[in-house]
Formats: C-alpha cells, structure tokens, sequence
C-alpha cells in the first residue's frame, strides 16, 4: 500500500445511520429535487459521484436531500474500505479505534473487502490501542456477519517489542476466531508482515485450513498472501512438517504468496499431490507461487530441481515470481535460480558492499538466460557505480524471447537506449513497456539530459503500444 495514500476515516459521529442522520426533517420539502439540475440525477449517476468523495464530503451530501440520503446508503458505496492504524505516538489520534468499530457495526453487513494497514508501535501503550482496535474491528464484523471476500491485515509485526505476549496472543486469538465464525465468503486473504512465532503462526494457518472444511456453503479462499508472515528470526520454518501439511489442505488456492524462507522439497511435494488433488475432482491447480527472499530471512536451504520438475508436471500452468533483495551473493542466488523452475516474473533489488567482492554480470549472463523462453517482466535496481552492466543487460533482453515489461534502475551508458530502443523495434515486438532510470552524480545531470534528448530525438515516431519512460536521475 501507498504510503503517500490518505486513507478516509468515519467517526462515530459521521457514520452513515449516525445519530447525525437523525436531524434530517424527513417531512421536509425537497427543494433540490424539485429544481432540477443536481437534485435530478438518476440514482446511478449520484453514486459514481459518491464514490469520489471523501468521508466528510460524504456527510455533508447525505444532508442535501432526503432523496440523496437514501442513495447514500446503497451498499454499492460501502463495500471497501481501508483503514490506517498509525503506531506513533505523535500521530496517534483516538478516533481511528472509533471509526473502525463504528464503521463495522454500522456498515459492516455491506463490506466485502477490507484493507487494514498498521504502522508498527512504538511503545507498549499504543500497542494496547492498536490490539484494542484490531479486536473490536473483528468482533464487530463477526457480530453484523460482514459479506467480507477480501481480508487484508498488513504490517502487524507482531515481533517487535512493544507487542507484549498477552497482545500477541490476543491479536492471533482474534483473527482465529474471526476466521473460524466470520470468514465464511473469504476468497482472498493477506497477512503480510504478521511476523508471528511458530506456534502463533501455525494456529493461523490451522484456522484458516480448517474453515475451508466446516464452512457451508464453501467459498474456498482462492488467493493467499504470506510474505513476513513468521518472524525473520525463525531458521527453522522450511523444516517444519506442518507447513506443507496446512497448505495441502486449502482446496482452492490458486495465488499463493510466500517468504522463500518457506520453501522446501517437502513444500513442492505437497502442492504438487495438492495439484494432483484438483486434477482428479476437476479442480483449479496452483496457477501463481510468489517467492520473496530478503537479506535478513533464511533463504540458504537447498531446494532440488526435480522437485520443481514434479510441481509443474500437476501444475502446467504454473508461473512463478521471484523477488530478490540485498541477496547479492552469486553462489546463493545460484541455488535459488534453478533452471527447472517457469519463471515468469524476476524482481531484483542489488547495492553493492565494500565488504563483498560481487558482480552482477553472472546473473545476467548465465543465471537469468535461462529463463530465456518463459521470463515475461524483469525488473532490476542495481547501484552499479564501479561496474558497466550495459552489454550483460542487452544480451539479456536479447535472448529473451517472451520478455513484455522491462524496468531497469542502473548506472548505464547512455547510448544503450539506442540500442535498446533498436532491438524493441526489430526483434522484441512484445517487449512494450521500458522504464529505464539512468543513475548520475549530481553534476553531470544536466548534460546528460541534454545528451539523451538527442539521443531519443529520432525516436519520436514510436509505435502506440510502447510504453517508454526514461530519466536521468541523481545518484544519492
């Protein structure tokens, strides 16, 4: 989520069925309607308008008219909602425990998607605020029996020190109960950055395999995000038999999201008996795994090739996405980048240390080609300032012959958009969409700018599908 994102809040006092609502004369004559012009919108037109406005916005508009009120409550204008917990004490303002449980047990029986974001406490006192936000907000959606399909808690971190045990315990006994009774019509659910210990962690996942089994009518949870789900500190998650064993049981799951600190033979194994499963009832077989390996996670295991061989052999319609940050160790990489794997997606984040003697130029040139026939988006941010990566990046895009978006932040040569730009308009007609940041010291923007303009003169006629944005930008 956009950090930059506002996200609208409702009091108590500005809740739609609000005792603020209660001032409006029903009796009273309804001069707007009568005069045309706003007050005649046909009612579909008055809610795409409402959809733009603000909460407050909002209020104001259910005042107009008693013809407006009534439009405003059509559940169609209160079926998302995103709400923002700030963990910091200087930003911390009660009314977000308010808003969120006012807006639950008012309007929670039209919700079906919701997005809550925390910023992480700081001090024990707001994370008891927090706790006492989450919980209220889950009980509540439970009690008005809230249609909800999309469930997305992010950035708990629950790790962190100001979360005491009891609140720990609190937050995942909640979220369990909530899954067990209310999570009847989830379809997609995201507890990215949850960061719990193993025994928290797999009470979660056990609650959420065991309501694909008792829930009736079944709406089986199709997609699942579980990036940061364990604390990073846990080495020991891949070895854990359980998590295979919970995964295999959500029959539906066709979008699954994980740490890379997950992934095992024995994981593979399961999903692949898990897409034999489907085959045999007519099911949908895993179609997307995402991986994400960071730095500071485990990402050392040894996974096998032929174990990826199996997983596709029940799943051909497999694509995988790998997401790499600050794992700049070739050897390492190497071991994740195996050549069995239907690589679809690649995402690199690489700064180069002072203390690490490393090269990007073995993953452009020998690790990543050999993806060469399924690598579909390939983005790259490499801090290259001691190393040219122009000839490794274009032999790359060369060779790979389905590539479809290309973003690339890097120290290179500014002749290497031409270059580029030639092989988009003879040999990679899919590739339409380039984002090239071209990093710079500070003093030499200026003239650098001015080369690329001249350098991209000739290509003003580009063909209306591509998509090309390309700056220079300062180095920092």
């Amino acid at each position: 989520m956009d950090e930059s994102f506002e996200p609208m809040q409702t009091t108590s006092e500005e809740k739609p069925g609000g005792d603020i609502y209660n001032l409006i004369d029903k009796g009273q004559s309804d001069s707007s309607e009568r005069a045309g012009g706003w007050g005649s919108l046909p009612d579909v037109c008055l809610r795409h308008v409402f959809r733009c406005l603000s909460d407050e916005d909002r209020v104001s508009a259910d005042l107009v008219s008693c013809h407006w009120h009534q439009v405003m409550h059509s559940p169609s204008l209160w079926r998302f909602r995103f709400f923002h917990f700030n963990g910091r004490l200087s930003k911390y303002t009660q009314s977000e425990y308010c808003s969120a449980v006012a807006y639950a047990r008012s309007l929670g029986v039209y919700l079906e998607s919701l997005e809550v974001c925390l910023c992480p406490p700081r001090k024990s006192s707001i994370a008891r605020r927090l706790e006492q936000t989450l919980t209220g907000l889950l009980s509540e959606l439970t009690s008005v029996k809230a249609p909800l399909r999309s469930l997305s808690i992010v950035k708990m971190e629950l790790e962190r020190t100001p979360w005491t045990t009891s609140l720990r315990s609190s937050i995942v006994h909640s979220l369990i109960e909530f899954l067990q009774t209310g999570g009847s019509k989830l379809t997609s659910v995201c507890l990215n950055g949850m960061r719990n210990s193993l025994p928290h962690g797999l009470e979660v996942l056990s609650a959420l395999a065991l309501s694909q089994t008792r829930l009736t009518p079944r709406c089986y949870i199709s997609s699942l995000d579980l990036r940061g789900f364990f604390s990073g500190s846990l080495t020991n998650v891949h070895l854990n038999p359980s998590v295979p064993c919970i995964l295999c049981q959500l029959p539906g799951l066709t979008y699954l999201t994980l740490s890379y600190s997950w992934l095992s033979d024995e994981l593979l194994t399961a999903l692949q008996h898990r897409g034999q499963q489907e085959q045999g009832r007519d099911g949908n077989p895993l179609q997307s795994l995402s991986l994400h390996c960071s730095l500071h996670e485990p990402h050392q295991q040894l996974v096998f090739g032929n174990s990826w061989s199996n997983l596709v052999s029940t799943c051909p319609e497999l694509k995988v996405r790998i997401t790499v940050e600050q794992v700049i160790d070739t050897n390492r990489l190497a071991r994740i980048l195996l050549p069995e794997i239907p690589l679809t997606e690649f995402n690199m984040t690489g700064s180069y240390s002072t203390d690490e003697d490393w090269s990007a130029k073995p993953v452009l040139r020998d690790l990543l080609p050999q993806y060469r026939r399924s690598l579909q988006f390939l983005s790259l941010d490499l801090r290259n300032s001691e190393e040219s990566l122009d000839e490794e990046l274009l032999g790359l895009v060369k060779v790979c012959e389905r590539l479809e978006q290309l973003r690339v932040w890097a120290f290179l040569d500014l002749r290497t958009m031409e270059r580029l730009l030639h092989m988009r308009l003879t040999k990679r007609s899919l590739l339409n969409k380039i984002k090239v940041r071209i990093y710079s010291m500070e003093d030499e923007i200026e003239e650098k700018e001015e080369q690329l303009e001249q350098i991209l003169c000739p290509y003003l006629g580009l063909p209306p599908e591509l998509d090309l944005y390309v700056m220079v930008y300062p180095f920092v």
